[in-house]
């Protein structure tokens, strides 16, 4: 029969600290701060005692001291406008918050997940983090301005296309690795490609839809834009395809969509009209998903790096709570992902 396990020991206290050093629970505390009167003979035995009984302080009772509560606040703004904190196949908010999370953790504090700010239902507790991560957001974001009015310590992924001189941001260099995209596409014969954009108005839409203007207008190319709300998924990929393959005037042979789902509601209404991919059309994504990957045939995308952008992001802003310099914004790399939507890798 096997023996129930000891009970673990009991962390000691502050408390117990102070009644082991024949002091007050004021006097541990200062000693331990480096603040108060105590003599250096005092400090040194306090110092020992708790080293003796292994005493750590709590990291909330920590951050109460300093008028912190050891908690920050991560607000994923595009989770609303696509109206589901668990949208079908995207996976890359879940990547982003779960190395957010462990990052903090890895620094002895906790993170909340909270809706847009800007919400009359939106919980006290929300409002009273130490500093928030906020996700991409739009032009002269209401959220980063409450914040920033505020004085609370926020860092954005994604810049604010309304705010060029926040600089506390964290993410992808969208033209650039747009254009990365765009010139695949030409590599593998594309002449004739259709962008298809989201309608949110943050800079991931914005500098990916001026890279597309200006990447067509350097290489003599026709532009041609469609702009589909990202809460349409997959459907509103298959209405934009029906638009440019049969519509009025050059069918593309090629489309880049922002969002993974909408490139796979572009690919599965184009299998569907009897058009092969890639032989006839070459499909790609500016944000690799669960669909991209599962699609047949498989669909070239972005990936956009969540995991490094959520660490980047809680280290930024642990950074800028301490006082400790750091430099913004932090430019993440994508990953390009050439799969058979494009042709052979």
């Amino acid at each position: 029969m096997s023996k129930e396990a000891p009970p673990p020991a009991a962390r000691a206290t502050i408390r117990d600290v102070a009644r082991e050093a024949g002091v007050s629970v004021t006097t541990v505390s200062h000693a331990l701060n480096g603040k108060g009167t105590a003599s250096e003979e005092t400090r040194r035995k306090v110092l020992a005692v708790a080293e003796r009984l292994a005493y750590r302080a709590h990291p909330m009772a920590r951050g109460l001291r300093r008028g912190r509560t050891g908690v920050l606040g991560l607000d994923m703004r595009p989770l609303d406008a696509i109206g589901s904190y668990i949208p079908e196949g995207v996976d890359y908010f879940v990547r982003f918050a779960g190395a957010a999370a462990v990052t903090a953790l890895d620094h002895g504090l906790g993170l909340m997940l909270v809706p847009d700010l800007t919400r009359s239902d939106v919980s006290r507790a929300a409002l009273g983090v130490d500093g928030y991560v906020i996700g991409d957001p739009t032009r002269d974001d209401p959220v980063l301005t409450r914040l920033l009015d505020a004085s609370v310590p926020v860092v954005a992924v994604g810049r604010d296309p309304g705010r060029p001189d926040f600089t506390d941001w964290v993410g992808t260099d969208d033209a650039r690795e747009t254009e990365r995209m765009l010139d695949l596409l030409r590599s593998r014969g594309a002449r004739r490609v259709a962008f298809l954009a989201g309608t949110d108005d943050n800079a991931w839409n914005v500098d990916a839809e001026l890279a597309y203007r200006e990447w067509t207008a350097r290489h003599a190319m026709p532009a041609r834009i469609l702009r589909v709300p990202e809460a349409a998924g997959e459907d509103g990929g298959r209405d934009a395809a029906r638009r440019l393959l049969t519509g009025a005037g050059e069918r593309p042979d090629a489309v880049h969509c922002q969002t993974g789902r909408h490139a796979s509601g572009v690919l599965a209404e184009a299998l569907r009209l009897g058009v092969a991919v890639p032989d006839d059309l070459l499909v790609t994504a500016g944000s690799d998903a669960q669909q991209t990957r599962i699609a047949s045939p498989a669909i070239t995308a972005l990936d956009l790096a969540p995991e490094e952008s959520g660490r980047a992001a809680v280290e930024l802003l642990i950074a800028r709570l301490n006082g400790e310099p750091a430099d913004g914004p932090v430019v993440i790399p994508a990953r390009l992902h050439v799969r058979a939507s494009t042709g052979p890798a």
